[in-house]
């Protein structure tokens, strides 16, 4: 799975990864849809901290189509709002 950092870099996630990270996904939008901000933030970051540990960075001149794309870093919980909903940044 290519998975893109807005603001950043793409990573080759494994495909053993790809599940955890919907998962995290599903929990932040339950996050989002109870107003629980210090959970939202938990899951965001562990959703960072999977794909930049696990992943590897794909060189910058390689252009590859992103499978999913995440917003960046600095992220607001207000700004979650809009792309942490229904099924999420990754459907199932």
């Amino acid at each position: 799975m290519i998975v893109r950092i807005s603001g950043e870099a793409q990573y080759q996630l494994p495909d053993a990864d790809a599940q955890r990270l919907n998962e995290l996904d599903n929990q932040a939008v339950a996050a989002v849809e109870a107003g629980d901000e210090p959970t939202f933030q938990q899951h965001w970051n562990a959703m960072l901290e999977l794909v930049t540990r696990d992943g590897d960075p794909l060189p910058d001149d390689e252009l590859v189509e992103s499978d999913v794309i995440l917003p960046p870093r600095d992220l607001e919980f207000l700004e979650a709002s809009a792309g942490f909903s229904g099924e999420g940044l990754i459907p199932d």
